[in-house]
C-alpha cells in the first residue's frame, strides 16, 4: 500500500509506494477510477444474475431429477446434488437471499452507525461516553461469535439475521463516523454557521454529514464483504435462513459430505461467496483510491 509522508514546508502530501517511487494524486486517482469501474462492473454482473435468477436459471430451486450428483451435462452444466436438484439454478436463486440479508442488513447497520456516530461525536460529553461504552460492550466480543449468540437466541430466520448482523457491524461504522465528526465540528465553517444562528441540528446534518460520507462509502464497501462471509458461514453452520430457499451457505454445509463424488457441488458456491466477497474489496479500494481517503 502506498505510504504519505510531509516534508516541512509542503503543503501538497508525497506518496510513495513500496519501492519508494512517489505517486502524485493524478495517477492515484486514476487507479482508484479503474478499480471503481472494475468493482461496479462486477457489482452490476452480480445483481442482475441474482435478480433475474429465476427467469435466467435453467431449472427450479427445488426441481429434482432421477440422476443425483451427476457431473455436468447440457441439462445441468454444474452437476446435481445429493437429491438431484441443479447446482447452477439454486446457486442463481441462492444468491439472492444471501444478497438480500447483506444488503438489508449492511444499510441497518450505516444508518445506525451514522446516527450513533454523529450524535456522539458532535454532542460529546455524556452523550459520547454513553454511546461509546454501549459500543465497547459489543466490541467485547468477537463479531462471529456475537452473531451466532444472537441468531441462537432469537431463531434462525431471514429477519432475525438482518438485526443479528446490522447489531455486530453498527459499533464498527460508529466509530468511522464519530472520529471525523470530533475534529470537523471545530472548523472554521461549522463555527461561521454557529455564529449565525444555523441551529446545531442544522449545522450537524448540513455541515458535518456530508464530509464523513467518504470513509463511510469505503466502510460500507468492506462491511458488505465482511457480511458476505458471515452470513454463509452461520448458514453452513444450520442457524441461518430455513429451507426451503437455498442460499450459498446452507449449499456449501449439504455437499460437503459428497464433496469427493460431485466436487461442483462444492466448488460453485465456494466461488459465488468469493467472487462476491472480491467484488466488495475491489469496490473498497477503488472508493478508498479515488475520494483519496486516508491519504491527505
Amino acid at each position: 500500500m502506498p505510504a504519505l509522508t510531509r516534508g516541512s514546508g509542503m503543503t501538497e502530501a508525497v506518496l510513495q509506494d513500496e519501492s519508494g517511487a512517489q505517486l502524485t494524486p493524478a495517477p492515484r486517482r486514476s487507479r482508484g477510477t479503474v478499480l471503481l469501474g472494475i468493482g461496479i462492473a462486477m457489482l452490476v454482473l452480480m445483481l442482475v444474475a441474482t435478480v433475474l435468477g429465476p427467469l435466467i436459471a435453467p431449472h427450479g430451486a427445488a426441481q429434482t431429477s432421477p440422476n443425483s450428483l451427476a457431473g455436468p451435462s447440457a441439462a445441468h452444466w454444474l452437476g446435481t446434488d445429493s437429491i438431484g436438484r441443479d447446482v447452477l439454478s439454486r446457486l442463481i436463486i441462492g444468491g439472492r437471499t444471501t444478497l438480500f440479508i447483506t444488503f438489508v442488513a449492511v444499510a441497518l447497520a450505516v444508518s445506525c452507525g451514522l446516527v450513533l456516530g454523529l450524535a456522539s461525536g458532535y454532542l460529546g460529553g455524556w452523550v459520547d461516553q454513553a454511546v461509546m461504552r454501549a459500543l465497547d460492550i459489543v466490541f467485547a466480543f468477537p463479531v462471529f461469535l456475537l452473531a451466532i449468540a444472537v441468531v441462537a437466541a432469537l431463531g434462525p430466520s431471514v429477519p432475525n439475521l438482518i438485526l443479528t448482523i446490522a447489531i455486530v457491524y453498527t459499533p464498527t461504522l460508529a466509530r468511522v463516523v464519530r472520529g471525523p465528526v470530533l475534529s470537523i465540528k471545530r472548523w472554521d465553517h461549522v463555527e461561521a454557521a454557529r455564529s449565525v444562528g444555523v441551529s446545531e441540528f442544522a449545522i450537524a446534518t448540513r455541515h458535518v454529514l456530508p464530509l464523513v460520507i467518504s470513509p463511510v462509502l469505503v466502510q460500507t464497501s468492506l462491511t458488505l464483504a465482511h457480511t458476505i462471509f458471515t452470513v454463509t458461514a452461520l448458514s453452513f453452520l444450520g442457524i441461518g435462513p430455513p429451507p426451503p430457499n437455498p442460499n450459498w451457505g446452507s449449499m456449501l454445509s449439504e455437499a460437503r459430505q459428497f464433496m469427493e463424488l460431485a466436487p461442483l457441488t462444492v466448488i460453485g458456491p465456494a466461488l459465488a461467496i468469493t467472487y462476491a466477497t472480491m467484488t466488495f474489496i475491489v469496490l473498497a479500494n477503488g472508493l478508498r483510491e479515488f475520494l483519496d481517503v486516508g491519504n491527505r
